[in-house]
């Protein structure tokens, strides 16, 4: 009865997995979705709406009121979200950038007005108030720092003039001073953008000047408030552009409903359908370009609408696909030890009845009738379980969601059905007749032969088909790992026995007889070894694949983000913005900077005019990059080649990654031919150069690569060019100094973008789905351990009697019971080694074995596939812990096995009897 209990409480815990695991998968991708969202909009809005305003045109006698107008708005575009993202999708902020106006203070000042709903409040000001409207008076507040550097006091009055905006002559006045504290301010203070602010990140002058270059005034940042904004607006006769910042804020279980297939469609249909519902709700008009919508007293433009959630959302999704890859073989592994466990603990239950039902089977009893009333006794045990794994799924399941309790049904079903099937097997008439007639050895060899040929199918299929598209529970991703813990443990049987019998030979040379008995044993008993080395193989196959493939995602995510900014720092978009690149270069802490461009190219052949193929050209100074970064392979092939010497032709030697030394290319660019003469091959690793990664990032992967060196590409102009990188070098780069030269880029922003390698690596390790990978296998890999050692357990007392008689036969021959335990041990590790080598192996070439259908290079990025990172210390411990786990199997089978005297295991009595 005890062991049916044991029955019935496996089944408990292999329900609850399987009815609960798929919900808890969809509360870690809700969480890992909520976080990369609430990441991408650290920096950033989510949703920018923007419309253009002329200046006011207020009706007679009527007198508007702009910022009450915004915030009306606001409320009108926000309540424009979608139902099922209404509450989610709220309104952040609203900014009115003004082009630079000129003041006279501190002999000249370039000055960059914002109004800013978002700015400190109160609290914030360490002197004056915030600016209101004030007439024809534009009211200004300042940060300390720039009060600090300018010399300003509180009530200063600073003439406006000038700058981008014409006609511009106001008067403003200093009327607050506020500290800008948190990320961006250069304060230091504050841990995150909510506490420390956004705006400082967007608007960096706001938080602290900046020097202007050799003669030119400072450049200053000042809030100010609507009104100011149309006065300014009102004398310039300009057109401003209003932004509404909307962010999407998710709980993790709203986040969860947008995880699978159906609920990603869901999600883009919602955000599909926002930006038409704002727009409407704004202005119901059709202006066709013109301006007939308006904004208080302001004839506006229609509602415009950008937004980079739905390209971070696919690449989520890609990503998550290749989650549940991983995360699924964690539970297929786990459900497969824990299957052995109940095949385990039937079989046991079957021995220890054996004979007992062998007498009923004498008296008359059917085999298929003694089955049925084991199925009846094992019933309630099995319900229980399957009621007690119910309630555990539904106590962990995320809110608006349900169990598979279909799935927690069927492997109740199945394992209940254990039980009554071995006791039919086990009590047929061929078993009873037949028990001592030794098995041929050609079924073995069948079987064998089969689960081969099932796992060698099963992981054809899998890379053949891949992942792609697939929703739900992927059966044959489920079983790909058991068949091949299956054929490993086939493969394992029939091999590690060799090399025990030869120690057993040598052993036998010595002293004693333990070693010798022992390893002659195991060898013996390999093949009834198959459950247990099953249990084993399949629970470090599945630890040394969790933990493979989360060191490979860490590493390859920082590697690739290092890729992506190519050196200490980098301005994608220098030759766009050439003086913030000249800023940047000069900025504290640049050792050396390299410039990097990149030219799409269709050459066609130089002799007989067939097409090379769409290429892309970079040009790269290989002096300065070699003197910047040693280690670029690209530095150093084009040194190597002797392109940094610089050449007299017209043509542009290249490099190539496919061709040969000699070949031409041709391409026209403005209706002039250019001629391309490679050189050489590209050599291995060029492609993969980090300085190479911005401008190649930029675009899609396309079919060559041609490197040349910049001296070469004199002849064209910066336009031409469809990306430029400046590479930034410098062991201590001044990151504050850097970010208020280049505010991140809102959705839709056309300027230059700042990437610096320590925040890019942060954000790539700080990354919940990585997270939620690691935590799925190690929850798995915990639970299945647990479940092997009680498979080991019952397994070592399903053999517990053949055992038991081989060490009562040593006792009567004066064998100590130190020596016994030393036997047993010695009879184990054979089977402990074995699993190691076996486990080890499958768990690092499961991802080689897997292919197209686990692509790490979805969750890294970068030029190719991430390289295999084996954390060897990881490896070391789960082979340790396996060791320590068959110990204590042993340990405990041992302590049970002492209650049993020699009467139990031997025949007693006299021989006449």
């Amino acid at each position: 009865m005890p062991l049916v209990v044991g029955l019935g409480m496996v089944i408990g815990v292999l329900v609850a997995v399987a009815a609960a695991g798929p919900g808890l998968f969809e509360r870690l991708g809700g969480d890992a979705l909520a976080d990369r969202f609430d990441q991408v909009q650290r920096a950033a809005p989510g949703v920018v709406h923007s419309a253009r305003i002329d200046p006011e045109q207020p009706r007679p006698g009527e007198e508007g009121d702009l910022e009450a107008d915004l915030a009306r708005y606001a409320t009108v575009i926000e309540n424009a979200s979608p139902g099922r993202l209404r509450g989610g999708l709220v309104h952040d902020s609203t900014r009115i950038e003004l082009p630079t106006v000129e003041g006279d203070v501190a002999g000249g000042v370039s000055l960059s007005l914002v109004y800013a709903s978002d700015a400190p409040g109160r609290s914030a000001y360490v002197a004056g108030r915030a600016p209101r409207a004030r007439g024809q008076v534009v009211e200004l507040a300042v940060s300390e720092r720039t009060r600090d550097a300018l010399r300003l006091r509180v009530g200063q009055r600073i003439g406006l003039q000038g700058g981008a905006m014409e006609n511009v002559r106001a008067v403003g006045r200093l009327v607050g001073v506020f500290r800008a504290t948190g990320p961006g301010s250069g304060s230091g203070s504050g841990s995150g953008f909510k506490e420390g602010m956004r705006l400082w990140v967007e608007q960096p002058l706001l938080a602290r000047p900046v020097p202007g270059a050799a003669g030119a005034a400072p450049d200053v940042g000042a809030l100010i408030a609507p009104r100011g904004a149309e006065v300014l607006q009102n004398q310039a006769n300009a057109e401003l552009t209003v932004e509404w910042n909307m962010r999407l804020d998710m709980a993790e279980e709203v986040a969860g409903r947008f995880v699978g297939e159906r609920g990603a469609r869901d999600f883009q249909r919602l955000m599909a359908r926002y930006p038409p519902a704002a727009e409407e709700a704004f202005c119901d008009m059709e202006s066709y370009g013109g301006k007939w919508c308006v904004l208080g007293s302001h004839p506006a433009t229609e509602l415009e609408t950008d937004t980079e959630l739905v390209d971070v959302f696919e690449e989520f999704r890609r990503q998550w696909r290749q989650a549940g890859v991983v995360m699924s073989f964690a539970l297929a592994s786990l459900l497969g030890v824990g299957l052995t466990a109940a095949v385990v603990t039937s079989l046991l239950v079957v021995r220890r009845r054996l004979d007992g039902d062998r007498l009923l089977r004498a008296r008359g009893a059917s085999a298929a009738g003694l089955a049925l009333g084991r199925a009846v006794e094992s019933a309630p045990a099995a319900l229980l379980g399957f009621g007690a794994g119910c309630a555990a799924a539904a106590l962990t399941r995320a809110p608006g969601s349900s169990p598979a309790y279909g799935d927690g049904l069927a492997v109740a079903l199945l394992c209940w059905l254990l039980l009554p099937a071995l006791t039919w097997c086990a009590v047929r008439d061929r078993a009873v007749l037949r028990e001592r007639a030794p098995r041929g050895a050609g079924r073995r060899v069948v079987v064998e032969a089969l689960v081969l040929l099932l796992a060698a199918g099963g992981v054809l299929a899998l890379r053949a088909r891949g992942t792609e598209g697939a929703a739900g529970p992927d059966p044959l991703l489920a079983a790909v790992p058991v068949l091949l813990g299956l054929a490993t443990v086939a493969v394992l049987v029939r091999c590690y026995p060799w090399p025990v019998r030869a120690v057993a030979r040598r052993s036998a040379r010595g002293r004693g007889t333990v070693v010798l008995v022992a390893l002659s044993r195991a060898a013996k008993e390999a093949p009834a070894r198959g459950l247990a080395l099953l249990v084993l193989v399949v629970t470090l196959a599945g630890a040394v694949f969790g933990g493979l493939v989360s060191g490979t995602l860490v590493e390859g995510r920082r590697a690739a983000a290092a890729w992506q900014v190519g050196a200490d720092a980098s301005f994608l978009g220098a030759d766009r913005d050439p003086g913030t690149a000249d800023r940047l270069a000069r900025a504290r802490g640049v050792r050396k900077t390299v410039t990097v461009r990149q030219l799409r190219v269709d050459p066609v052949s130089g002799k007989d005019g067939g097409r090379y193929g769409i290429s892309s050209l970079v040009g790269v100074d290989g002096a300065k990059l070699r003197a910047a970064a040693g280690d670029s392979a690209a530095a150093r092939a084009l040194d190597d080649a002797g392109l940094t010497r610089g050449g007299g032709g017209r043509d542009i030697r290249v490099l190539a990654s496919e061709g040969h030394a000699g070949d031409l290319l041709t391409f026209t660019l403005h209706g002039k031919e250019q001629r391309l003469r490679v050189v050489g091959p590209l050599p291995e690793g060029v492609a993969g150069d980090a300085a190479l990664g911005p401008v190649r990032g930029a675009t899609e992967s396309r079919q060559h690569l041609l490197l040349a060196d910049s001296r070469d590409l004199r002849a064209f102009a910066a336009a031409d060019f469809e990306e430029s990188a400046l590479l930034l070098y410098g062991a201590r780069l001044d990151t504050e100094a850097l970010r208020s030269l280049v505010p991140r880029a809102a959705p839709g922003a056309t300027g230059g973008e700042l990437r610096i390698r320590a925040e890019e690596q942060a954000e790539a390790v700080d990354d919940r789905l990585i997270a939620a990978v690691t935590l799925a296998h190690t929850a798995c890999t915990a639970l299945a351990v647990l479940l092997a050692l009680l498979a080991l357990v019952l397994e070592l007392l399903l053999s517990a009697p053949a055992r038991g008689r081989t060490t009562a036969y040593l006792r009567t021959l004066g064998l100590g019971g130190r020596a016994a335990a030393a036997l047993h041990l010695l009879q184990l590790l054979p089977l402990v080694l074995a699993a190691v080598v076996g486990g080890v192996a499958l768990g690092l070439v499961l991802p080689a074995l897997l292919g197209p259908a686990l692509d790490l290079r979805e969750f890294t990025g970068g030029p190719t596939a991430p390289d295999r990172h084996v954390d060897a210390l990881f490896t070391a411990a789960l082979s340790a812990g396996l060791c320590v786990l068959v110990a204590a199997a042993v340990g405990v089978e041992s302590r049970l096995g002492r209650r049993r005297g020699l009467g139990a295991v031997l025949r007693l009595g006299r021989a006449d009897d």
